[in-house]
């Protein structure tokens, strides 16, 4: 611990997850209706949009950023693509960044620093002439998309049973020849890289940060984006190698462009990156309040980290819908419930957007976690939020744990649709 952090107190966890939730965008409820450029400052302040294509409820992008922005329209997300505001890119895993920040994206994945990258220069490999051959007609005939090829096995389907021209394309997507200009239906439309950093707004420029001062940015971005750290928890945001030890972390303390935080109950030092010093005073003082409630995708920032979720929220997450039905605990496509500072429970969820009809297959509360009216009345209203966002106002609740929730929060819906 360095002097400075030695003389001032020590963050209790919940003064610590507001931080964290300072920093993500999910301390308070929005103040006022979103508005396009909230899209953007939202994958700015996360620093990345992790992209999921699974839709039984919306797909995880969208309600990442419905978590921050409530009520928004999804096409929003869309047009800052197209509009060159955003980009895609590798990044923790496939991710939309804003379009400032591609620069040394492209720049880490030119060093060969993701597996991504590895795996396509082995099918380039594998498969050149037809790669090359792809490639060609893109740049002579323009966009395209994978369902421009039929495939000849057409019983085949499924993530993992991909058509060669959907890999090719996708290798050289992560090789940074293609780019995503736009998407149809969430389907990528791939075009020559050159074409769509030529769109790019502001303008792209190459990185010229060498392979140290890139490994730093992520490492102060990582850092940035989780408001509060633990040396072990900075690698993953970007899938860093090696991992981050604390004798990488001093010289950055010794800049003052990271400050040391102790935080009780830790028994390694928090670490939070000096934009947010004034928060962490806020925090320090109890000034800094969560009051938001909220549904969480599964691949939301906060809870991507199974480690770091269960040492920050006392959660122990995992995402199910790879796991095989028989030893799901919890469902398919189960969304974190955040509450006032908390991670309180979870549901599974499933939107029938053609009956209009969000489907709750089953909700639990955490162990200890005791069903308030407060908890209860905002709980049914971020769900009922939720909802209406997905065009399916009318909630359907299975199974609840606890039972007595249950009556409760129809009685509020009840109420709503009176």
């Amino acid at each position: 611990m360095n002097a400075a952090s030695a003389n001032t107190a020590a963050l209790s966890l919940p003064q610590a997850r507001a931080l964290q939730l300072h920093a993500q965008g999910l301390l308070k409820a929005p103040r006022r209706r979103s508005r396009r450029i909230d899209v953007v400052a939202a994958i700015e302040r996360m620093r990345l949009l992790q992209i999921d294509s699974i839709h039984v409820v919306a797909r995880s992008p969208y309600l990442v950023l419905h978590a921050r922005l409530g009520d928004y329209p999804m096409a929003w997300l869309d047009e800052a693509l197209a509009d060159g505001r955003i980009a895609e890119c590798w990044a923790h895993e496939a991710c939309f960044v804003a379009a400032r920040d591609l620069a040394v994206h492209r720049a880490w994945r030119e060093r060969g620093s993701h597996w991504a990258q590895r795996h396509a220069e082995r099918m380039h490999r594998e498969h050149r002439p037809a790669m090359d051959a792809l490639l060609a007609r893109i740049r002579d005939s323009g966009p395209v998309l994978a369902a421009d090829f039929p495939r000849e096995d057409r019983g085949v389907s499924g993530w993992w049973e991909w058509k060669p021209e959907k890999r090719w394309l996708e290798a050289w997507f992560a090789l940074g020849d293609l780019m995503v200009p736009r998407r149809e239906r969430f389907q990528r439309v791939y075009d020559l890289a050159e074409r769509v950093l030529a769109r790019l707004d502001p303008p792209f420029a190459p990185s010229l940060l060498d392979s140290a001062q890139l490994r730093r940015h992520f490492i102060l971005d990582g850092v940035r984006a989780l408001g509060i750290a633990q040396a072990r928890w900075i690698a993953d945001y970007f899938r860093l190698k090696p991992a981050v030890a604390a004798h990488e972390l001093a010289p950055l303390l010794a800049e003052g462009e990271l400050l040391e935080v102790a935080v009780r109950g830790w028994d390694v030092p928090g670490y939070v990156h000096r934009v947010h010093a004034a928060e962490l005073e806020r925090a320090r003082g109890g000034r800094l309040r969560a009051t938001h409630t909220t549904l969480l995708s599964p691949f939301d920032p906060l809870v991507w980290d199974r480690a770091r979720a269960l040492a920050m929220f006392d959660f122990d997450y995992r995402i199910e819908c790879y796991v095989p039905a028989p030893k799901r605990r919890y469902g398919y496509y189960v969304l974190p419930i955040l509450h006032r500072g908390a991670l309180i429970g979870r549901l599974d969820a499933k939107a029938h957007r053609d009956a209009g009809v969000f489907e709750i297959k089953a909700l639990y509360l955490e162990d200890g976690v005791e069903p308030t009216p407060r908890l209860a009345s905002e709980l049914a209203a971020a769900i009922a939020r939720t909802a209406r966002w997905h065009g399916t106002p009318r909630i359907r609740l299975a199974r609840c744990r606890p039972a007595v929730l249950a009556p409760v929060l129809r009685a509020v819906w009840k109420a709503e649709s009176a």
